[in-house]
């Protein structure tokens, strides 16, 4: 989509369905649809930030449950490119399904980071650094990155 005048332009069901497609939260895109026209790319991402701080109850599982596995080979669309830097390697591809099972029985949701222009090394690092967290600050944290992703995406989208 060439432009934040062609968003603008769009009808409120396409430019929200543009955005469930960066974020699978409901709330958040219906925010966000309904913050137009914007102005700038600062506008966009003022608005979308402020949607996610205030996102509704249901948002962020919502948002969770739209992320693949970190490390997944059956990727499409935006995880396919942020995930490019994971790789190919058996061993690598091992730990993360080890790591991803492990967080997974723990907290109860896909592992999610911000994985553009981190390596495989870093990502198993955080994911096993953030095991240690609560249940309540890791949704907190993966809430963070989620917020870092939607600003990579909006910002891709409006300048794709």
């Amino acid at each position: 989509m060439p432009g934040l005048a062609e968003l603008n332009a769009l009808p409120a069901r396409d430019f929200e369905e543009l955005l469930l497609r960066c974020c699978a939260a409901p709330g958040w895109a219906r925010r966000v649809t309904q913050g137009r026209p914007y102005a700038s790319m600062a506008d966009l991402l003022g608005v979308a930030g402020a949607a996610w701080a205030a996102r509704e109850s249901g948002d962020l599982d919502a948002a969770m449950a739209g992320h693949p596995r970190i490390g997944e080979r059956r990727l499409s669309g935006w995880s396919a490119r942020e995930q490019a830097g994971v790789g190919t390697d058996a061993d690598v591809a091992a730990a993360l399904a080890a790591g991803n099972a492990a967080y997974e029985e723990r907290f109860g949701h896909v592992f999610l980071i911000c994985a553009t222009g981190r390596g495989p090394a870093e990502i198993l690092a955080e994911l096993n650094r953030r095991m240690a967290n609560d249940p309540a600050t890791e949704r907190e944290v993966a809430a963070a990155e989620i917020a870092k992703i939607n600003e990579l995406r909006l910002r891709k989208l409006v300048t794709a």
